[in-house]
């Protein structure tokens, strides 16, 4: 076991201790468990896993920010986080569809650069809310 902080720009998502801790990264998923070394890494829009001290497997979709491991204790701080259950599915299909449409539009590179993020949160979102939301 060992203590987790999700801290989301809104609000505090979880804190508690937990067995395990799955974050996205820009390579792939990246694991923590209980005596993990020290690390600081970027976290990127997608789906964060952990496992509480009651054996019970919390899921979110997490737009991006970073996570930091010190001293057996692990932060993970990001913009936003969702449980499946709070994720509006087509609310999110019209934000990817706003965001591919500003894609196809010539504009500067900074909103090129904010459509992309928009798109990768939006389309993060659906996939948390079609593999682990109810239906």
């Amino acid at each position: 076991m060992f203590p987790l902080h999700v801290l989301a720009a809104d609000k505090p998502f979880y804190e508690g201790d937990c067995e395990s801790l799955v974050v996205p990264t820009l390579d792939g998923e990246y694991g923590v468990l209980a005596g993990h070394c020290n690390t600081i890494l970027a976290i990127v829009p997608g789906t964060l896993t952990f496992r509480t001290a009651a054996g019970e497997t919390c899921v979110a979709a997490v737009a991006a920010g970073i996570m930091k491991v010190e001293s057996g204790e692990a932060l993970v701080l990001v913009d936003s986080a969702l449980r499946p259950e709070d994720i509006d599915a087509e609310r999110q299909r019209r934000k990817a569809d706003e965001a591919k449409e500003q894609l196809l539009q010539r504009r500067s590179i900074e909103e090129h650069h904010a459509a992309q993020a928009r798109l990768a949160r939006a389309l993060a979102r659906l996939n948390v809310k079609r593999k682990y939301g109810r239906q």
